[in-house]
């Protein structure tokens, strides 16, 4: 995997100035912006896949660059866990009690 995570950006930043800011280091195969489902904003981060291993590694030279007032956080890219995350606890209640019953304090 020859992918950067890309985040502080400003929100006002798309996928092709997401694009072009990383073009520069190699080809690129894939830049997306993650997108927040409710509003259709941009979250403020996105990643960014290259062909090689070295033009990742030069990308990675962008972290701590500031654009638009804001310093990039630009690091190598994390395979994702397995599960869903998100974790909102077993269904068994808030601590893992017996079938339903709650611990009392």
């Amino acid at each position: 995997m020859n992918k950067i995570y890309v985040g502080n950006l400003p929100f006002s930043v798309d996928e092709q100035e997401l694009h072009h800011m990383f073009e520069q280091f190699g080809e690129i195969e894939s830049a997306n912006l993650i997108i927040d489902r409710a509003s259709g904003r941009s979250k403020g981060f996105g990643f960014v896949s290259f062909k090689d291993k070295d033009s990742m590694s030069k990308a990675l030279s962008l972290n701590d660059t500031e654009v638009n007032g804001r310093k990039l956080r630009v690091n190598e890219a994390r395979e994702r866990s397995e599960g869903g995350g998100g974790g909102r606890g077993d269904r068994r209640g808030s601590h893992g009690g017996r079938g339903g019953e709650r611990e009392r304090y």
